[in-house]
């Protein structure tokens, strides 16, 4: 040692020693391991290597505003399932009161996860697989099951672009062309088509025009030339906004995150003006308190709460990776969160606003159907004239005084009333009348809109903000997919980018069959919940359990400049783990409870029918939860027994100046020790070189034998790493 050295002047000196080895270290320059004698992986220093390594880590792309960025995000947690799925949960679980337990899951579960996710992402600048390859390489399977869960995801979501598409392209005429059933000639005769009349104008259309749809999922029928073309458009626009990663999908994100707003105000104050739309929003919003206690209420506010959000896809790891390291996660998180919940309540209030003119139109046709019933029964003599209340004036019938008449008729005729086949044509009956998802887009919104006045304007208006809901989730959902597998496997992003839309596009030829729509409720019902809040809850435990929740607080803190509130070190350490185990709980219970089936509509009946899956269907549907789950067990077993590189062995090891004098400064008397001997030898190293371990050759800790008898690294070094060498 140089005579000069500070611990050979105190060898020769009687003061005595008071300064901490961490004050020693703090003393000497910063060590690069894979330069020096130190280096224990075997593998030689390559300078060329290293510098494109850290060159890659300088190079990656970044948002071209924050604006762009926040936006991307809303556009990617604000989709379809706003529009349509948040407003049947908020009827059907009692209006108004289905808010509070909503909020409140919304409250500790979703913003801390998604702001855990943001912070991940940002901090380790890698998509979902070098994440968690960092954080946890045994847990390293999140990454890929989430990849494979946006795969699935992403077949089927397209192919609801597609729909819309379709129904854009059809809107360019007047009147609308499912306003009305279609003629058909039998012989010489007009009539109406029996399958229409029997339905609606607008199920028929859907069924039959768009779909074409087979009685069964049994039945193939071939594919629909009409669906197969916008899936190819569909997937076309994705490939477009994708190929350039953000630099052309931040772009879209101005037109595709912003136009479904405009579209919901201008909905929401045109049908404010509508006659009904009061009715529908009053009860919408009238609170049935006592559905609160319904646990089927907050397990479905957590579902829709965990899907809103977009956890576990790897989307949100994958935007929030293009961000500066100083950005303040914390306050996009909160923003985000809050922005998707009022998105559902305005999206809400206008679905309810036409639903209730649509009640109003379909209770008049009710009244006036009926009316003429009883006319028929007068002029018969089945009823009696004493039994018309004498102000009922048929020519003027009002839903009040047909309700009156119905009353007095109903109690007069008690014995036989069923006989008369009258209906109460109640306005709360039609406003009770539950529809969501395709139902509530293709059918019952549809029809609302033929009574608009300018209706091809508005329904162009509707389809188009559907196809930008749905472009924006899917450019989230693909980025889930190509920026990991970029980040890790080096390809070439344009390639990849077109070969993933092709892939999916030649996959997803199963949803334009004629019985594809089966396939689409299979997928959207099964593919992703369980395998998707098993991957958020080990995400949970990587970070707060296995990472530390403390270490996490730290480097957060280092990273945003303040540290976040103690109520997430609570909730990502106990609240969140046990709320998404009790909810992987409850969904498995409801797979088991509730039959695997799907609704089909049957040609000859014109109506929809309750059918069980067959058994080669639920083979796939049991594959499918499999498959999604599979690369979990199957890594952490690959490198649990070193049958696969965790890729630590191949770490670059670089110091800059002063980085070390600062981790040290930062600690307390107590945790010189730990500096010095890791607490558990086998943890990940910190994505921010903070209390770097150092254990010296032959050390044997009983921590270190009792966690890791091999050691994590084959040797007796615990070697700091960065993110950017470690992927």
């Amino acid at each position: 040692m140089p005579k000069n050295s500070k611990v050979t002047q105190r060898e020769h000196s009687s003061e005595h020693v008071t300064e901490s080895v961490a004050d020693l270290l703090a003393h000497q320059e910063p060590v690069d391991y894979k330069r020096s004698v130190l280096n224990v992986t075997g593998e030689a220093w390559d300078k060329q290597k290293e510098g494109d390594e850290d060159l890659d880590a300088e190079n990656r792309p970044a948002w071209n505003s924050k604006l762009q960025y926040i936006l991307a995000q809303i556009g990617y947690s604000v989709g379809l399932g706003n529009v349509w799925r948040f407003p049947y949960l908020c009827q059907k679980n009692g209006g108004g009161a289905y808010l509070v337990p909503y909020l409140v899951l919304l409250i500790i579960i979703g913003l801390p996860l998604f702001f855990l996710e943001l912070a991940v992402g940002q901090r380790i600048r890698r998509g979902s697989i070098g994440v968690w390859n960092y954080i946890c390489p045994r847990l390293g399977g999140i990454g890929y099951a989430s990849c494979l869960v946006c795969f699935f995801v992403g077949l089927y979501y397209n192919v609801i672009i597609g729909w819309s598409i379709f129904y854009f392209f059809k809107s360019f005429q007047y009147p609308l062309p499912w306003s009305e059933c279609p003629i058909v000639k039998n012989g010489s005769v007009a009539v109406v088509e029996s399958e229409c009349e029997r339905s609606s104008a607008t199920t028929y259309f859907w069924y039959r025009e768009t779909l074409d749809i087979s009685n069964s999922i049994s039945e193939s029928g071939g594919l629909n030339w009409k669906m197969t073309l916008c899936l190819l458009v569909a997937w076309s626009l994705v490939g477009l906004a994708m190929i350039k990663g953000i630099q052309s999908s931040g772009k879209v994100m101005y037109f595709s995150s912003l136009f479904p707003y405009l579209v919901l105000v201008c909905f929401l104050v045109r049908g404010l003006l509508l006659r009904g739309a009061v009715d529908g929003i009053m009860h919408m919003f009238t609170p049935k308190l006592d559905k609160m206690l319904d646990p089927q209420v907050w397990r479905e506010a957590a579902t829709q709460v965990f899907f809103a959000l977009g956890l576990g896809f790897g989307g949100v790891i994958a935007f929030s990776s293009y961000n500066k390291q100083d950005n303040n996660c914390h306050f996009d998180a909160t923003l985000v969160s809050f922005i998707n919940f009022f998105t559902s309540v305005l999206a809400t209030l206008v679905v309810f606003a036409v639903l209730g003119f649509k009640a109003n139109i379909m209770n008049e046709k009710c009244v006036v159907e009926n009316a003429e019933k009883i006319l028929g029964y007068l002029n018969t003599n089945v009823l009696s004239h004493d039994l018309i209340p004498p102000h009922v004036n048929f020519s003027h019938l009002t839903a009040k005084d047909y309700n009156e008449m119905y009353r007095v008729i109903m109690t007069v005729k008690e014995g036989h009333f069923k006989e008369l086949g009258l209906d109460a044509c109640l306005l709360e009956d039609e406003l009770n009348k539950s529809v969501q998802g395709t139902g509530l887009a293709f059918i019952a919104f549809t029809e609302a809109m033929t009574h608009f006045p300018a209706s091809p304007f508005w329904s162009v208006m509707f389809f188009l903000m559907l196809i930008n809901l749905g472009l924006g989730s899917m450019i989230g959902t693909m980025s889930g997919i190509t920026t990991p597998i970029i980040d890790t496997f080096k390809v070439r992003k344009e390639v990849f980018t077109v070969g993933c839309c092709i892939f999916a596009f030649v996959v997803g030829l199963i949803f334009v069959q004629r019985s594809g729509n089966y396939f689409v409720t299979m997928f959207d019902d099964y593919s992703a919940t369980l395998p998707l809040t098993v991957v958020v809850i080990l995400e949970n435990i990587a970070v707060a359990w296995i990472y530390g929740t403390k270490k996490f607080m730290q480097e957060l803190t280092e990273m945003l400049g303040f540290r976040p509130y103690q109520f997430y070190y609570y909730t990502w350490k106990y609240v969140s783990p046990i709320c998404m185990a009790v909810l992987m709980t409850a969904s498995i219970i409801q797979l088991g409870v509730s039959p695997p089936g799907y609704s089909a509509w049957i040609k000859e009946e014109a109506a929809e029918k309750f059918l069980f899956y067959p058994t080669w269907a639920m083979a796939i549907l049991i594959s499918l939860i499999i498959l999604a789950s599979l690369p979990l067990p199957l890594v952490f077993i690959l490198r649990q027994f070193h049958l696969v590189s965790d890729g630590s062995n191949a770490l670059s090891v670089t110091y800059k100046k002063g980085r070390m004098m600062k981790d040290i400064s930062n600690l307390e008397d107590n945790d010189e020790t730990r500096f010095i001997l890791s607490k558990v030898p086998s943890e990940t190293p910190s994505p921010m070189p903070t209390h770097r371990s150092y254990l010296g050759p032959g050390s044997n800790s009983p921590m270190e034998m009792s966690s890791a008898p091999n050691g994590r690294y084959g040797s007796g070094y615990l070697l700091a790493s960065t993110p950017e060498s470690e992927l």
